[in-house]
């Protein structure tokens, strides 16, 4: 059965034009063309990612972040109690204001004190900045060297400037190392994020996040089992140009560098939008969409490749409307540019109820479970 099942999947009609096939891309004449089994080498090249991405953390982002003032929150530890941290572990880390009540008669808090602990638990399963600061360098690092290398390795190729040379000779295309490395570099790169995505900074948009892995993942892949990959690289090098811009922004607001990281971002922005917005979806996609039906038959590789292009353009303006967004407040309001797909750290409600928590303490100490407890831990933190 998994024999039939691979024969039916590799069938030819699928991934190539009508008159080709698999054996165009055997090796002849001294040129050499992709394979599907050199993917597996991108598997032990994510390893290693995570590996140097683990000592670049300790050895350069860590001393990078304190040379740059990145400067931690101390967040009060809450109390340990079985029962709050139970509903908070097993049922809501946002209770209502009804399961708030029953709370308060469990615990013997009042129902102040049960609000500001879940704050104060939350707040503690927030990401430090000191991560967040570390995560960013390490990807503002490979998205800028990545764009360098890609640019070097395309400045002298004609299809950089003339598009419809991407598919002169499709599809045997001989492959170039400078493209074998390319590829396999990127392709292990999103792998090692798709691995670490569960140790890795979850924001607002992790679904997203999700989804664009897994479709780039698959975007170069099967771009380099059918030889697309000339639209690969341009692929490639288009969504490298920014990325590296939006890095270095939060790089700055996490050390404090307000001017910097909004100066950056709006750099950042208009790149995104030139490239994701206009280059990409009225070139590239253009020449991977109604160019070819004039070469050749649509067949179910081009509407699958195609299709790849469109979930990763339908999230360019998902992206690009978050972008415009905090631009515009920056621009008009003169506001410090924050990532809105990031959770802040909350704050108690106001000074007075501080205030009179610490009196409470005072005389009477903290009440946990209905009983006196004892807690160094009361000063006031930013």
């Amino acid at each position: 059965m998994l024999s039939e099942l691979s024969d039916w999947f590799w069938q030819e009609r699928l991934w190539f034009p009508k008159g080709l096939g698999w054996a165009d891309l055997e090796d002849r004449d001294g040129r050499v063309y992709a394979k599907v089994r050199d993917l597996w080498v991108a598997l032990p090249i994510a390893l290693i990612f995570l590996i140097i991405r683990q000592v670049f953390e300790r050895t350069v982002a860590t001393p990078l972040a304190s040379l740059l003032g990145v400067k931690e929150t101390l967040r009060l530890q809450v109390p340990h109690n079985p029962t709050l941290e139970s509903y908070y572990c097993n049922i809501t880390k946002n209770p209502k204001q009804t399961s708030i009540a029953s709370l308060c008669k469990q615990t013997g808090f009042s129902e102040r004190q049960v609000q500001r602990w879940f704050r104060r638990r939350r707040n503690q399963d927030r990401p430090s900045l000191l991560k967040k600061f570390r995560e960013a360098s390490w990807r503002f690092t490979f998205y800028l060297l990545a764009f360098i290398a890609g640019l070097a390795a395309l400045i002298d190729k004609p299809w950089l400037y003339d598009l419809k040379e991407m598919w002169q000779g499709f599809p045997v295309l001989t492959l170039l190392p400078s493209q074998y490395w390319y590829y396999m570099i990127e392709l292990g790169f999103y792998g090692s994020l798709l691995f670490s995505v569960a140790s890795d900074v979850k924001r607002k948009d992790f679904k997203e996040q999700i989804v664009h892995h897994v479709a780039t993942i698959l975007l170069i892949s099967f771009s380099w089992c059918v030889n697309y990959i000339r639209a690969g690289t341009l692929i490639m090098l288009v969504h490298d140009s920014s990325d590296y811009f939006l890095e270095s922004a939060k790089m700055f607001n996490y050390a404090g560098w307000r001017n910097a990281c909004n100066y950056i971002f709006i750099m950042f922005a208009a790149i995104f939008i030139i490239s994701r917005l206009v280059i990409f979806p009225f070139w590239i996609i253009y020449c991977t969409w109604v160019y070819p039906v004039t070469i050749y038959e649509p067949f179910f590789g081009y509407y699958f490749f195609n299709g790849l292009l469109m979930v990763l353009q339908c999230l360019h303006v998902f992206w690009a409307v978050l972008i415009i967004r905090m631009a515009i407040r920056f621009l008009t309001h003169n506001e410090k540019v924050d990532d809105e797909r990031s959770d802040k750290d909350e704050t108690d409600e106001s000074e007075e109820e501080e205030e009179d928590d610490k009196k409470d303490m005072k005389k009477n100490g903290p009440v946990q479970n209905g009983h006196t407890v004892h807690n160094n831990n009361h000063s006031k933190t930013e």
